[in-house]
């Protein structure tokens, strides 16, 4: 089933909604379980009383239930998926109701909590709940063995070799579930009806035909798994080779394995490429960033620079005016003033140093401060690359290693193929008289 579920307020408009026969053939309340009210629209009232206890605005969780087109559901099956729903969502023993709705000889229903918890006047908080429905919804699919649809299956049934970076690595975060493998080989081999429609089906989900060592049909994934086709699809052997006649013409499973880890070694080959590329336009904005920073800060400095000039010249000029020249400047070294306005005008001139040194610095550490705060940026862009490189230099290990495993295997079984059942200890007798 579909699952679609919202956070909500509007009781009123909820259960008009709800009851609306105009728009459906037949609408019946199957449960109202934990209200005082039995009925939707007073019971929905009473949810919106509670809720005025606290500070809870969407007091309400509605949520859908639909079965594929082709697919139907009793009852039983509605109110089965509305506890495992319950329970997925943290709403066990919360007040709620279910309404069945039919039209265009379809069935699916509405299931309503109050999120309100009567005992502590809190809203259950509903963390993730999209992600937790998806996986309900893709297990109820599978349960009922209605085909997934593509927003269900592995990033939506994707041929790996396809993958960008993010889906690959993402792809190896999740177990395929059995049953849904199932479904890609039953779906393949329905919209089938030759080796080569087949072939091209099952190759847009990442696996791909060749002929089995026991001269059967047999499909392989990028792993290098060998699935059984007559076993995977559910039909017996007879009838697979009926519809697509002798595997005779196509490749081996050694053939088929080999292609695979090349086109797979390709492709890692352009996630190496395509990280590259991801980590020179991430650096860029900074890059480009840090470049304007010097740039003005530069230019700060140099304004810095050159009003100290234009003030020292200045201050240097009046120091200097304060040494009289001529007669009086002959009677001041005579009676020592001249001496001492040259130590006066020393010491000035060390302090106006001294203060324009400190203008430099407050100028510089303010300017250091704004480049820290730009390399902190940069801290975590080449931890989160350096992160990137190391995922991708294991998965590249890891499809490495498990290629020389395949080979390895690969020889030894040729190798045992060729050795004699006595072990070689008797290699030629059969030549001796």
């Amino acid at each position: 089933m579909i699952l679609k579920g919202s956070q909500r307020a509007g009781a009123k408009q909820l259960s008009q909604h709800l009851l609306n026969e105009r728009d459906n053939d037949h609408v019946t309340v199957l449960d109202v379980r934990g209200f005082v009210a039995e009925e939707l629209g007073a019971a929905f009232a009473e949810a919106h009383a509670i809720s005025k206890a606290t500070k809870c605005k969407q007091f309400l969780f509605s949520l859908s239930l639909n079965p594929p087109k082709d697919g139907q559901a009793s009852e039983q099956d509605f109110l089965d998926a509305v506890d495992r729903a319950e329970k997925a969502l943290g709403l066990e023993g919360q007040p709620r109701a279910i309404v069945m709705h039919e039209k265009e000889g379809r069935r699916h229903a509405h299931a309503v909590w109050s999120r309100i918890d009567a005992e502590t006047m809190t809203a259950r908080n509903l963390p993730f709940y999209k992600e937790r429905l998806n996986g309900l919804s893709k297990e109820l699919f599978l349960a009922h063995e209605w085909r997934l649809p593509d927003g269900l299956r592995v990033q939506g049934g994707k041929n790996p070799l396809n993958f960008t970076l993010a889906e690959w690595q993402q792809a190896k975060r999740q177990a395929i579930d059995p049953r849904e493998i199932k479904d890609v080989f039953r779906d393949a081999w329905e919209r089938s009806d030759s080796v080569t429609a087949l072939g091209n089906a099952l190759a847009e989900r990442g696996y791909f035909l060749a002929q089995g060592d026991r001269r059967g049909f047999v499909a392989i994934d990028v792993q290098g798994e060998v699935y059984a086709l007559s076993r995977w699809i559910g039909v017996k052997t007879k009838d697979v080779n009926d519809r697509l006649g002798s595997p005779s013409a196509l490749p081996s499973v050694q053939e088929v394995k080999k292609s695979v880890q090349s086109l797979v070694t390709q492709q890692l080959l352009t996630f190496i490429t395509d990280v590259k590329a991801k980590h020179a336009k991430d650096a860029a904005p900074l890059l480009a960033e840090k470049s304007a920073l010097v740039a003005a800060q530069k230019a700060e400095r140099a304004r810095l620079a050159e009003g100290q000039a234009k003030r020292w010249q200045v201050e240097n000029q009046e120091r200097s005016d304060r040494l009289r020249s001529g007669l009086r400047g002959l009677l001041d070294t005579i009676t020592g003033r001249a001496k001492a306005v040259r130590e006066a005008n020393a010491l000035e001139a060390f302090r106006c140093a001294q203060r324009d040194q400190r203008q430099r610095d407050t100028l510089v550490l303010a300017q250091i401060d704004d480049r820290q705060g730009l390399q902190k940026r940069f801290d975590a862009l080449k931890k989160k690359q350096v992160q990137d490189r190391r995922l991708l230099a294991r998965d590249v290990t890891q499809f490495l290693r498990a290629a020389a495993r395949r080979s390895e295997t690969g020889a030894d079984r040729a190798q045992e193929a060729t050795r004699p059942r006595d072990g070689g200890r008797n290699r030629g007798s059969r030549f001796e008289l």
